[in-house]
């Protein structure tokens, strides 16, 4: 059985897919882009604030269910330009305490709203 997991504290769906689902003792967080939730809009074109936001909207989504990133156990990390790895790296690395999750970053073509990264997350309980 599977549970729609939903927040106002991350951006809504701009599709035909959930924030997050819940199966099994985990949760599934669809890759979040640097949107502010109040605004819709991207935060500025910066990415380390880009980096920061999408983790911002992980945690409102994990703390929805009751989560915190201690218990994010894989991410992976999708950036229009490999050249933001080692600035996203740096806010990344603030985000996480102790065991850090596995982890892929990878370098795509074009991610939704011509972003510059996208981050998704499987958490356990």
């Amino acid at each position: 059985m599977k549970k729609q997991i939903s927040t106002a504290g991350a951006p809504a769906a701009i599709g035909p897919y959930s924030q997050a689902v819940e199966a099994g003792g985990m949760v599934f967080i669809s890759g979040q882009l640097p949107v502010d939730p109040a605004t819709g809009n991207f935060v500025e074109n910066d990415i380390e604030k880009l980096t920061r936001r999408s983790l911002d909207n992980l945690k409102a989504i994990l703390a929805e269910v009751g989560l915190t990133m201690d218990n994010v156990v894989k991410t992976t990390v999708f950036l229009a330009d490999m050249a933001d790895f080692a600035a996203m790296n740096s806010v990344y690395a603030t985000y996480f305490e102790g065991v850090a999750p596995a982890r892929s970053a990878v370098e795509v073509k074009r991610l939704p709203k011509d972003a510059r990264i996208e981050i998704e997350a499987i958490a356990v309980r």
